[in-house]
């Protein structure tokens, strides 16, 4: 098979870990001040002004889109410092952070919904990746409660001013399903607002298997008011923080929006995403692990420069852009039916 690389993640790392629950603890220091979600300034992505969420890859030029839906999009890490010598939590005045926000997980994550659904991504004051390294710590604990509380902050501000009762996306990668959960089980899991869900694409994270009490795992293509997510890494590779789990978490393959741990051949493969403007189809394939239940992924694609790497966390969403950007319309056209 060709060899491709895929050159526009290798600056960013985001790094997956074992969940943990935040706590209410008191927030950690940081460097600025809250969000006003009243200013647009505070949203990387808003269909009320011009920004990354809107750009629409040149192979997609002749697709038919429509705004049917709204997706509320919490992205990954991209404020990333020294755990001893950085704030917490990153300053929303940052251009650096907000840069790499916009044009890395908003430019090529949020992107894939913006054919059927108006995106709305909160800029928040997320915690520096170097809590991770210090998970169970109070300070790490109450900078991811800092951050969940402004990602909360501006989900109300949207259900109040901007959702009107419209069918609602959940989507996040990384830190931004850390939150996303949290957020889940806070308006969603058991509560009126699970109707407006079509689904929620929790990725890049763990999620146990007893996160929601009332939202059930995505089982079928077409299936609504459920949670999807995955974690990719290369066939037989298993991290040990992975094996800590002891296999407390689910899955679902992009391939065939299953759990089912049976291979799918890169038949299935609606498109990987190389650079911006091209995806190809029939480059990946991939099944559940089934012990740890993470994704295993087999491809011939050059990434990093490297004919094989063992995490491909940072390609999460890009292994499979297409197709989530067609299950989103599948799952759109369900939940209206």
């Amino acid at each position: 098979m060709k060899k491709f690389l895929l050159l526009f993640l290798t600056t960013l790392i985001i790094v997956s870990y074992s969940n943990a629950q935040t706590s209410n603890s008191e927030a950690g220091p940081n460097t600025g001040p809250a969000p006003d979600y009243s200013d647009l300034q505070y949203w990387a992505a808003s269909p009320f002004k011009a920004d990354n969420s809107d750009i629409i890859p040149a192979f997609l030029k002749d697709e038919i889109r429509d705004t049917r839906a709204d997706v509320f999009f919490i992205h990954p890490t991209s404020y990333f410092g020294e755990e001893k010598t950085s704030p917490w939590n990153a300053d929303l005045r940052d251009t650096a952070v907000n840069n790499n926000t916009d044009n890395l997980s908003i430019l090529f994550q949020a992107t894939v919904f913006n054919g059927s659904c108006r995106v709305f991504a909160p800029r928040y004051r997320q915690g520096n990746m170097e809590a991770f390294y210090v998970f169970d710590t109070p300070e790490a604990k109450a900078a991811f409660d800092l951050a969940y509380q402004d990602v909360k902050k501006a989900f109300q501000y949207y259900l109040k001013h901007y959702n009107k009762k419209r069918p609602i996306i959940i989507a996040s990668h990384s830190q931004g399903s850390l939150h996303a959960i949290r957020l889940l089980q806070e308006f969603f899991d058991g509560k009126p607002l699970q109707k407006q869900l079509v689904c929620a694409y929790v990725v890049g994270y763990q999620i146990k298997k007893d996160a929601f009490k009332s939202l059930p795992v995505g089982t079928r293509s077409d299936q609504t008011e459920s949670v999807v997510g995955w974690r990719s890494y290369a066939k037989g590779e298993i991290p040990d923080r992975i094996k800590a789990e002891n296999g407390n978490s689910v899955c679902v393959n992009p391939l065939t929006w299953t759990s089912f741990e049976e291979w799918a051949s890169p038949e299935l493969h609606q498109g990987i995403m190389f650079g911006f403007d091209s995806v190809v189809p029939h480059t990946v394939g991939a099944g559940i692990e089934p012990k740890s239940k993470i994704l295993w992924i087999d491809t011939q694609a050059e990434l990093e420069g490297k004919k094989s790497i063992k995490d491909y966390h940072r390609y999460d969403y890009n292994l499979f852009w297409m197709n989530i950007r067609r299950n989103v319309k599948d799952r759109i056209d369900a939940y209206l039916k």
